[in-house]
């Protein structure tokens, strides 16, 4: 550990407090001798809301992958939470008109709410003596060397004693926080070309409900995840919590909003394909207002295209891209960019951010082309897509008219969206036999009549 600490210097900051910014935190700890994170807002004692995180009164995921990452970085975090009421189990997964078939095997993952996590994540990184977190504080600015070549700390004001503007002294700056991120403008300003900007539009607006979960409610299950397709741009989520409680968003997407008022939220439910999470909550007594939230568009900063960019500084989670909410991506990619960022220093500072950002957009791609595939196959602008993506897409169709019988396909699907296996997994010559199977199977029964209407409880198996 000295040796790190030597070899990569005495001190990292971390811009944010949010998960991504307590992951990367967590890694520069194995490499620096102080990190301290700063915080704009003033951070909650218990598992509660905050200001600086307006998602997190909605319905996140703890994806598989991530799950297995928060695993390793901070051992007995999963049962931890679990004795703390968290869930792990199966569910119910609705696309392309029908349910996938249960599957004995499930690739993981936590459901948690996103304060109780994020609070258990900051409690066991501060547990580290040379960990600390400045809150109440805004960063106004980088300070650089005199050739405005190397990031050498930042400009921060504290809130709290109405101070004069100082400079935090760093070896290593690292800015985690989120969308709204602004290092391109500081980039701009030290005389560097901004990232290119990728923007997907969804016009999307989703509403979230809290209420009490029975555990009579779906027959057991813990999730109900209503995909959207061309067909139906409503979706939905609905996962267990810590509390016995359930959360319920509610999404819609090119300004198709679900309401917030009462009847309208539950007649909002009632138009999805499938009734369960309207058949929960009509009964189910409501533990909060319905609380909405708009999200515009993907986007994405192509870092890893820069040939110009200072030493001493990086960009990591949200700050690099942000994806539609209701992939639940988001933490899990930001663990993901963890490792890379373990890996990138463990080879030293020589062309550090470089190293990271092209390790980081192989992260990003492969849940970029989850979600901005199928965001795209929802868009009725023409020509949103590519001739691969219309094939892609309708191959994924295919797939999901199979998954409702055949539980390899249901797994294989699952690996991908838990971000544990790569979207070209998929197109294996031995899954796409199986789509290829399940297809003609499902065609037989239709030809001959005796096509039997889908039931969850009874999958048809091959």
């Amino acid at each position: 550990m000295a040796a790190q600490q030597q070899q990569m210097g005495k001190t990292a900051i971390v811009i944010g407090a949010s998960m991504a910014g307590l992951l990367a935190a967590r890694t520069l700890a194995d490499y620096f001798a102080h990190v301290t994170i700063l915080e704009r807002d003033i951070l909650p004692t218990s598992g509660e809301p905050r200001k600086g995180v307006p998602q997190g009164q909605h319905t996140h995921a703890l994806l598989a992958s991530g799950q297995q990452i928060l695993e390793e970085l901070f051992p007995g975090l999963t049962q931890h939470l679990v004795n703390q009421g968290a869930v792990q189990g199966h569910g119910r997964f609705f696309s392309a008109g029908g349910y996938h078939c249960r599957i004995q095997k499930h690739p993981g993952g936590l459901f948690v709410s996103r304060p109780r996590l994020e609070a258990e994540v900051r409690a066991r990184l501060l547990a580290f003596s040379h960990v600390h977190i400045i809150e109440n504080c805004d960063v106004r600015g980088l300070a650089v060397d005199e050739e405005r070549t190397r990031v050498i700390g930042v400009r921060i004001i504290r809130r709290q004693s109405v101070s004069a503007e100082e400079i935090l002294p760093a070896d290593l700056v690292v800015d985690a926080s989120g969308r709204g991120s602004r290092t391109p403008a500081w980039l701009e300003a030290l005389g560097y070309p901004k990232p290119d900007v990728e923007l997907v539009e969804v016009g999307m607006g989703y509403a979230t409900r809290i209420y009490r979960r029975q555990v009579e409610h779906l027959d057991g299950d813990l999730f109900v995840n209503v995909a959207p397709t061309p067909e139906n741009k409503r979706a939905c989520g609905m996962l267990a919590q810590e509390g016995e409680r359930w959360i319920v968003t509610l999404a819609g997407y090119f300004g198709d909003y679900p309401p917030t008022d009462e009847q309208g939220f539950l007649e909002f439910a009632r138009s999805l394909p499938v009734p369960d999470v309207y058949e929960v909550i009509r009964t189910a007594t409501p533990l909060s207002d319905p609380i909405p939230f708009r999200f515009p568009a993907n986007q994405r900063r192509h870092y890893e295209k820069l040939t110009r960019f200072p030493d001493g500084l990086l960009v990591f989670g949200d700050a690099i891209c942000s994806f539609t909410p209701i992939y639940g991506q988001g933490m899990t990619v930001a663990a993901q960019e963890t490792l890379a960022l373990r890996e990138c220093l463990a080879g030293g500072t020589h062309q550090l951010a470089r190293r990271f950002f092209k390790q980081a957009s192989r992260v990003v791609d492969i849940a970029w082309s989850i979600t901005v595939g199928n965001d795209l196959s929802l868009s009725d602008a023409e020509g949103s897509q590519t001739r691969m993506m219309r094939f892609i897409n309708w191959y994924m169709r295919k797939l999901q008219l199979a998954a409702r019988h055949d539980p390899g396909l249901a797994f294989a699907f699952q690996r991908v969206a838990n971000l544990i296996a790569a979207p070209s997994s998929l197109l294996h010559p031995l899954i796409a036999l199986q789509v290829l199977w399940g297809n003609l199977r499902l065609a037989r029964h239709a030809q001959s009549g005796t096509a039997q209407q889908e039931s969850l409880s009874q999958p048809l198996h091959p």
